[in-house]
Parts: C-alpha cells; structure tokens; sequence
C-alpha cells in the first residue's frame, strides 16, 4: 500500500492508542485532515485489512446525536502500520552526502 503524508497522520494518530476505538471527527480534530481526506483512508485501510469499523450501538434519538462509527487497527494493521512509517522515515530523513538509503539499491529513484 503506498503510504501518503495524509495517512501517515492517520496511522500515526491510530498507534497513539492502539486500543481505543477511534471516531471521525476525533480523527479529524487530531490529524487536521478534512472528512473527504480522512474517510477515502479509512475506507482503504479497512479493504486492506489493517482496520476494523464498527457503528456505535446507541438510541440515536434519546443520545441526541447519529450513532458513531468507531475504526480500530488489526493487530495485522498495528504492524504493517508501524513498519511503513518506519520506512517513511528513513526514506524522508536527510543522509550526509555520498551515503545511500538502506536499500536504495533495491528500488526505483523518482524522476523528481
């Protein structure tokens, strides 16, 4: 999965609290991120299989408000979640001239 700046701030906010269920608009409030960027991210990470959703279970009418829909990272997600970022940290840190990204060998260069 290619890790974007945007989701690596909702994977980032996902780790802080591993076993919290998270809802949207929390999620927005702590990445910064609009709804058209955060649910696109969510959706996909749940294809993926690195995110479980869950609706909340309550009377909307007597809680005043819609039920929540809660997301959560699979164990599988807490750990792919944990080396992308990794990765995306070595790839982004800068290095001393003449020294290569572990692995740079191994991939494609960007033509920018």
């Amino acid at each position: 999965m290619r890790i974007t700046v945007t989701m690596a701030r909702v994977l980032s906010a996902l780790l802080e609290e591993q076993e919290a269920d998270r809802y949207g608009l929390d999620l927005m409030k702590v990445t910064g991120l609009t709804s058209g960027s955060l649910y696109p991210i969510l959706r996909r990470l749940e294809q993926a299989g690195w995110l479980l959703a869950r609706w909340e279970e309550i009377d909307a009418v007597a809680a005043g408000r819609p039920a929540r829909r809660y997301y959560r990272l699979t164990a599988h997600g807490i750990e792919r979640a944990g080396a992308a970022l990794a990765e995306l940290h070595a790839a982004t840190t800068p290095r001393p001239k003449g020294v290569p990204a572990p692995g740079a060998h191994l991939r494609a260069r960007p033509a920018w």
